[in-house]
C-alpha cells in the first residue's frame, strides 16, 4: 500500500519518558535476541520476478526455480507481496478469497512446494496480509451488499443515504480523492480508503476479527514465519464518523492512524496468533510519533516486534533532498529505540521507485557505488534491514516517457484527473519518472535474453532497456559488482552480531555530505562512512585515533587497513566499513 506517513514530532518530556521506560525493557529483551532480530528481509514483487509460463507475469514456480539464487545472497528471510485471489486492480492488496492462490501466480501446492524450498534452505517467509480492506468480489462484500439486513451488513462501513451525504473522507486512491462510494443496491455509501474495489473491514465488528485470527491460523499452520499487517495502522474507525476540519487531508495521517481501539485488536491478535506461533509481526505505517511506534512494539505490551516507519523514505523529491534532513530523522529514530523496540531499515518496497534513483544516483558515473552505499547504510543500522528485490542489482527507474508505459491504476486515475481539470501534464510525467510505483516494478533483470530472462512471452510492464549491463548473469562473473557488493555486506553482518545490536553514535553531525556513525558492544566497533555526493567529501574525525581494519568498501584500490586522521576524504559515493 501507499506509504503516506506524518512527520514526526515529538517532545522532548515524551521522549525522555520512553527512554527511562525503556531502560527496564532493554536488559530483559537483549538477553534473549529474537530471530526476527538478526533477520535480512529480502522483498519479493512476485509479479515482476519471474514467470514460468510465458504468459508475461512472474509467478510462484518462477521464484521456486531461483531459490539457490535467492539463498546465495545470504538472506534469511524472504517477504511475499500478495499471492491470494485477486481481481488484481490493485495488483493483489484487493484480496477476493484469503484461502486461495491467485491463478495467475499458480496453486496451493505450488505455494507448498515454495514453501518447503524455502524451508530447506534455511530462509523463513513472511506472508503480506491486507486487512484493512479486501476486494469488492470477495464475498463478504457480496453479501454485505445485497441487503442492508444482511448478516454480513457490518463486515463493512455503510451510510444510509437518507442521512444525507456522509462526511468528507479523504481516499488515496479515488480519482477524486472521495472515499465514500454510493451503491444504488441499498441506497448507501460505503468507505474505502483506497480504491472503490478496496472497502474497508469494520474492525469494530468482532466477528471480522474473528475471520482475520482463522484467516491467519491457517497460514500460520501451513508454517510460514510472519505477517507484515498492510496499511494496518488505519483499521480501527471512529464510526459515528464526525466531521474532519477543512484541510484534513493534507495531514490525513493524523486522523486516520491509531485511532480508536487499534492497540485492543492488536493485543487480541497477539493473543491469538502472535503468542501460539513462532512469526515474525510487522504492521505498515508507525502512526505519527514515537509514543506511537512504541505502543506498537514495547514487549510488554504484547502487540507486534518491528515498526515500519516510512517517513526516512519519504524524505526523497524529485529536487533532491538533504542529507542533514536525511541523518535527523535516522539517528531519532535510532535514538528512540535505544533501549527497547526494533525497528525495519529500509529505503524502497514496492510503492516506492528505485533505491538507487531516489536516494543516489542513477547515471552511469556513479550507479554502482552509490547503489552500494547506500545498501551499506541499510545493513549496518541498528534494526531489521528490509531490503528490495533488485536493488541488489543496482536497477534503477525505467525513465517511461508515456503514460501508456504505466500499468498502475493510481498513476493512470491521477493523470486522468489531471487532464480533466486542466493541470500540467508534463510536470505530472516527470514526477512520475521519479516517483510512481510503477519504477519499481519492472521485471526482475536475470540476464541479456529477450526480456532479460524474466518471461518468453510479453511481460505485463515493460523492461527496463538497461537490463543488458544490470543484471545477475553480467553482475556475477564481476567481483565489484552491486550484486557481489551486497552478498560480501550480508556476509559481514550475519558474522558480526556488533552491526546488529550495536549502540549507534552519529559524528560528524553537521557535515552536509558524509554520514558517519560508529556501531559498538562488547564485542566490537566500527566506524561506517558514507559519501552521499557526487563530489569528494571529508570527514571531520575529532576523537578516534590509530589504525582501523577496512572490513568492507566500494572502491576495488582501497588498503586493508586505514589511519584514522583528524581529516579523512571519501571520493563520490565511497563507502568503508572499518573495524575498530
Amino acid at each position: 500500500m501507499k506509504k503516506y506517513i506524518a512527520a514526526i514530532a515529538v517532545s522532548v518530556s515524551c521522549l525522555l519518558a520512553i527512554h527511562t521506560q525503556a531502560q527496564v525493557e532493554n536488559n530483559k529483551e537483549s538477553a534473549s535476541p529474537k530471530w526476527w532480530k538478526s533477520a535480512i528481509v529480502y522483498q519479493i514483487y512476485p509479479r515482476s520476478f519471474k514467470d514460468s509460463n510465458g504468459d508475461g507475469i512472474g509467478d510462484l514456480k518462477g521464484i521456486i526455480s531461483e531459490l539457490d539464487y535467492i539463498k546465495s545472497l545470504g538472506i534469511n528471510v524472504v517477504w511475499l507481496n500478495p499471492i491470494y485471489q485477486s481481481p488484481n486492480f490493485d495488483n493483489g492488496y484487493d484480496v477476493s478469497d484469503y484461502r486461495k492462490i491467485d491463478t495467475e501466480y499458480g496453486t496451493m501446492a505450488d505455494f507448498d512446494s515454495l514453501l518447503n524450498g524455502m524451508h530447506r534452505r534455511g530462509i523463513k517467509l513472511v506472508m503480506d496480509l491486507v486487512v484493512n480492506h479486501s476486494s469488492s468480489e470477495h464475498e463478504w462484500f457480496k453479501k454485505s451488499r445485497s441487503s442492508r439486513k444482511s448478516p454480513y451488513r457490518n463486515y463493512y462501513h455503510w451510510w444510509n443515504a437518507e442521512n444525507g451525504k456522509p462526511p468528507y473522507r479523504f481516499s488515496l486512491f479515488d480519482i477524486n480523492h472521495d472515499a465514500w462510494k454510493y451503491d444504488s443496491l441499498t441506497n448507501a455509501y460505503y468507505l474505502h480508503y483506497f480504491s472503490d474495489k478496496q472497502p474497508d473491514l469494520n474492525w469494530e465488528n468482532p466477528e471480522v476479527r474473528e475471520e482475520v485470527y482463522d484467516i491467519m491460523r491457517f497460514w500460520a499452520d501451513k508454517g510460514i514465519d510472519g505477517f507484515r499487517l498492510d496499511a494496518f495502522q488505519f483499521v480501527a474507525k471512529d464510526t459515528t464518523f464526525p466531521m474532519f476540519p477543512k484541510g484534513f487531508e493534507k495531514d490525513f495521517n493524523r486522523y486516520y492512524a491509531m485511532q480508536g481501539n487499534l492497540h485492543g485488536y492488536l493485543q487480541q491478535m497477539n493473543q491469538q496468533i502472535f503468542s501460539k506461533y513462532d512469526v515474525m509481526s510487522v504492521a505498515e505505517g508507525a502512526g505519527n510519533t514515537f509514543e506511537d511506534a512504541h505502543n506498537l512494539v514495547d514487549s510488554n505490551r504484547h502487540e507486534l516486534n518491528l515498526a515500519y516507519a516510512f517517513n526516512g523514505v519519504d524524505i526523497a523529491k524529485p529536487n533532491g533532498y538533504s542529507l542533514l534532513h536525511f541523518k535527523t530523522v535516522f539517528s531519532q529514530w535510532d535514538s528512540a529505540f535505544e533501549h527497547s523496540g526494533w525497528l525495519a531499515v529500509f529505503l524502497a518496497n514496492h510503492d516506492q521507485a528505485r533505491m538507487v534513483s531516489r536516494f543516489g544516483n542513477d547515471a552511469p558515473a556513479f550507479r554502482a557505488h552509490s547503489s552500494q552505499m547506500l545498501s551499506t547504510f541499510i545493513l549496518t543500522m541498528r534494526g531489521t534491514p528490509f531490503y528490495y528485490n533488485g536493488d541488489e542489482l543496482g536497477m534503477t527507474n525505467p525513465n517511461f516517457t508515456s503514460i501508456n508505459d504505466y500499468r498502475d491504476k493510481v498513476i493512470l486515475d491521477a493523470y486522468k484527473h489531471t487532464v480533466l481539470t486542466g493541470g500540467n501534464v508534463q510536470a505530472l510525467l516527470k514526477n512520475f519518472a521519479f516517483g510512481a510505483r510503477d519504477n519499481g516494478r519492472t521485471p526482475f533483470q536475470w540476464n541479456t535474453s529477450s526480456n532479460a530472462g524474466f518471461t518468453t512471452g510479453t511481460p505485463w510492464i515493460k523492461v527496463n532497456p538497461n537490463y543488458k549491463t544490470i543484471n545477475v548473469a553480467v553482475e556475477e562473473k564481476d567481483p565489484n559488482s552491486c550484486l557481489n557488493y551486497f552478498k560480501k555486506l550480508v556476509q559481514l553482518r550475519n558474522t558480526h552480531t556488533t552491526l546488529i545490536y550495536g549502540k549507534y553514535t552519529l559524528l560528524d553531525k553537521n557535515n552536509d555530505q558524509v554520514y558517519a556513525y560508529t556501531r559498538e558492544d562488547g564485542a566490537g566497533k566500527f566506524l561506517i562512512l558514507l559519501n552521499f555526493s557526487t563530489k569528494n567529501a571529508t570527514f571531520n574525525n575529532n576523537h578516534m585515533k590509530g589504525q582501523g581494519k577496512v572490513a568492507l568498501a566500494n572502491y576495488t584500490d582501497v588498503g586493508k587497513t586505514i589511519t584514522l586522521q583528524p581529516k579523512i576524504s571519501l571520493r563520490p559515493y565511497e563507502a568503508m566499513v572499518i573495524e575498530l
